[in-house]
């Protein structure tokens, strides 16, 4: 089973140990992990699985459909070459610093390099207790696992810098937990997701050494990652560190526009959150955005002061970086050079931003001077009405732009994307065609003719709305896993039209406005 992969294993092998080889929970010096094997389970059952990872990892079909897959993937077997382990990072949660926290419900079972020389660490998501579990018990339940799943997968084929997710396999056993930590603890099904990465180093792995003054760690962490994961930039050096936490920065202003492109809110972006090769990672309390509101958080913790709100993710991302450029100080002792990379962030962001609004318009190129007030003004009509950004970001590249009128009423296709009939108000109607006779303006000053195919390629038609990955949870809590199979069959082609799954490209129903699960979530969730 699985001898197809080549596991190299370069983190365990080159990185300092945990001399502790016993499993309990504890404060790790000097190390950057700790070798822990996964908590067998009862019955480990394969769910679902992404066949484009498998493939990319070399594992065949006839491996995946094998019970031998799901006892690998559950838990269950350690396959030849593995070489599991729990990683020891620190981090700020909501902007304040946290201590050691770490691998709490993530085992890395190793790290292969496939046929084509990538590196790809293969990671299980609630496999049991670690030596950074704290007090929780290292277990995930089947709800976070289905929109870990699914939410890798989907913003994969989004375009979206991601982490990947290979299968998600029910372990036949029940988890407690209290979902919105309210005294109402309740049993579920538990489940593990297989994470799939490049690297799962977070800029807290490189907080929690300086936190604690051991400099040595921390340089052979971080000349670890330079040669692993950013070869191009040289052997490590103090201009290669710069050069290092530079790409790291405009790595992280990409991400954050793309997700602003397709309206996900990550939720809690905390640094132990926050991905060293600019990738989303930690699927938790995360959400779409449906109607247009900048303001908007799915995360229930984070519900008093919106820090991770969506139109603030650029901004914490800002503050994130600074967190690291001071974690890696004591590599450059000068202030001065990372100040100015860190200060060019906004700058890589707002050019970035501006790439991704033009493609959402349809405009060959972001121009300062006329487009600045045409996206503020556009974003000021969507939160005017409650507007589903992504039906009305898809279906502007259909409206017919020569026959707006300003007394006219809002084209059919842009009413598609309003929740709410008794909104639609003349005052509003005037205002939106006002607008779109500026647009067609603008379009017509370029004379693009690939209007409409740069802005299907750049708006979704299909995401994973809420309330769908909250449908497909409760079909599977039932036994019933047919949903989730079909929502990762629709999300493969986001940007697509799919005739036979227009619903799944449907404003959210009104009975999903406030239901648990649909609306926000817990870090439980």
């Amino acid at each position: 089973m699985l001898d197809t992969l080549e596991f190299d294993n370069r983190f365990t092998r080159e990185l300092p140990a945990d001399p502790e080889s016993e499993n309990f929970r504890r404060q790790v010096m000097g190390a950057c992990y700790s070798r822990v094997l996964p908590t067998p389970v009862a019955r480990p059952e394969l769910v679902v699985h992404s066949r484009e990872m498998a493939e990319e990892l070399g594992i065949p079909e006839s491996d995946v459909s094998s019970q031998a897959f799901a006892e690998v993937f559950g838990g269950n077997r350690i396959a030849d070459g593995m070489d599991p382990f729990a990683m020891c990072y620190g981090g700020h949660q909501f902007g304040n610093w946290a201590a050691q926290l770490g691998d709490g419900r993530a085992i890395n079972l190793g790290e292969i390099v496939n046929a084509e020389g990538h590196r790809l660490v293969l990671q299980l998501k609630g496999a049991g207790p670690t030596p950074y579990s704290r007090t929780a018990d290292g277990l995930a339940v089947l709800r976070s696992s289905v929109r870990e799943f699914l939410c890798s997968e989907a913003m994969h084929h989004l375009g979206v810098p991601t982490t990947r997710a290979l299968s998600l396999v029910l372990t036949g056993e029940q988890v407690v937990r209290d979902m919105f930590y309210d005294g109402n603890p309740k049993e579920e099904p538990g489940s593990v997701v297989c994470r799939v990465s490049p690297s799962f180093i977070r800029f807290g792995n490189f907080q929690i050494f300086t936190s604690r003054e051991d400099f040595d760690v921390l340089r052979q962490l971080v000349d670890y990652t330079i040669e692993t994961d950013f070869p191009h930039l040289g052997a490590p050096s103090k201009d290669t560190y710069l050069a290092w936490y530079d790409e790291i920065c405009r790595r992280t202003a990409d991400m954050i526009a793309h997700w602003m492109r397709v309206g996900f809110v990550h939720g809690v972006m905390n640094t132990d959150n926050m991905s060293i090769l600019g990738l989303t990672i930690d699927y938790g309390p995360y959400g779409w955005l449906e109607n247009f509101d900048p303001d908007w958080t799915p995360n229930t913790t984070d519900a008093g002061g919106k820090r991770y709100r969506f139109g603030h993710q650029s901004q914490i991302a800002h503050w994130n970086l600074v967190q690291l450029g001071q974690a890696i100080y004591p590599l450059i002792e000068e202030v001065e050079p990372l100040q100015e990379v860190v200060n060019a962030y906004p700058r890589h962001f707002e050019a970035a931003w501006q790439t991704m609004m033009a493609g959402k318009l349809g405009l060959g190129s972001y121009v300062r001077k006329t487009d600045d007030e045409l996206v503020s003004d556009l974003h000021t009509i969507l939160q005017s009405a409650e507007t589903d950004m992504t039906i009305f970001y898809r279906n502007l590249a259909r409206v017919e732009l020569s026959e707006i009128t300003c007394d006219g009423p809002i084209p059919e296709l842009l009413r598609e994307a309003y929740y709410v009939e008794d909104q639609i108000t003349p005052d509003l109607a005037s205002r939106v065609n006002l607008w779109l006779r500026r647009y067609a303006d603008r379009v017509s000053s370029e004379g693009n003719e690939a209007r409409v195919e740069l802005m299907h390629r750049t708006n979704p038609k299909y995401v994973l709305r809420n309330y769908l990955a909250q449908l497909a949870i409760d079909k599977a809590e039932e036994g019933d896993h047919t949903m989730i199979s079909e929502l990762l069959e629709v999300l493969r082609r986001p940007y697509d039209d799919q005739a036979a799954m227009e619903s799944y490209a449907e404003r959210r129903p009104d009975w999903a406005r406030h239901r648990p699960g649909c609306s926000m979530l817990s870090c439980s969730s």
